[in-house]
């Protein structure tokens, strides 16, 4: 049985150690600070988030505004790049003076085959002008693998997480993932239908109340 002073110095080295890594998980997904009642929710992206393959109206920028009670802005451009966001952003910002920015976009640049350097360097660029101005959420696209879709196993890009890590940006992952990979919810391999930006726009919700941006 260890001395009574070498047992105490050993519960204390595993306490620190247990909170030393508790902080390192909290850190790693930052906290959003609760939105103020009428905040406006700028909604960033490509045809995923302005809604292509349903209705209109069905969008999951629209969804949620019903979900949050929060304005939302659909600045959704189908095709858009990474590229093409960042030189929109400034005036998206300067119009709608958000309280948080949704950011979904890169997709177009894996399709294309655009250098993966110039995609992050965009990316990071523009969660950093939007951080001047707004919170800001990076919303994770997946890897373009079409059998990866048909099995249901997409899984999102790297680039996503690597970038929120890098730059402190609170990341919601396996969104469009999750959607994606279930043919019931898409409209073709690469867009969610109606059902679809419906079942992302409720897992944001939630995940948005989760992390206290939206109360």
């Amino acid at each position: 049985m260890p001395h009574p002073l070498r047992r105490r110095l050993l519960l204390g080295g595993l306490s620190a150690t247990l909170l030393l890594a508790g902080g390192c998980s909290r850190s790693a997904k930052p906290q959003g600070k609760t939105l103020a009642k009428d905040a406006t929710l700028l909604c960033l992206g490509d045809s995923l988030t302005y809604g292509y393959g349903a209705a209109a109206g069905s969008s999951y920028p629209q969804r949620l505004e019903q979900l949050s009670g929060h304005v939302t802005q659909n600045a959704g451009l189908n095709g858009d790049t990474a590229q093409g966001a960042l030189a929109r952003l400034p005036g998206l910002l300067q119009e709608s003076r958000p309280g948080l920015v949704l950011v979904s976009i890169g997709g177009n640049d894996f399709l294309r085959g655009l250098p993966l350097e110039r995609t992050r360097a965009a990316l990071k660029t523009l969660l950093q002008t939007a951080a001047g101005s707004a919170q800001v959420v990076l919303l994770a696209q997946p890897k373009p693998v079409l059998l990866a879709a048909a099995s249901g196993t997409l899984k999102d890009h790297e680039l996503y997480a690597d970038l929120a890590q890098e730059t402190g940006t609170a990341l919601f992952a396996e969104g469009w993932s999750y959607v994606l990979s279930r043919a019931e919810l898409r409209s073709d391999p690469i867009h969610a239908n109606a059902q679809g930006y419906e079942v992302f726009a409720e897992r944001l919700d939630q995940w948005l109340r989760k992390m206290k941006f939206v109360g």
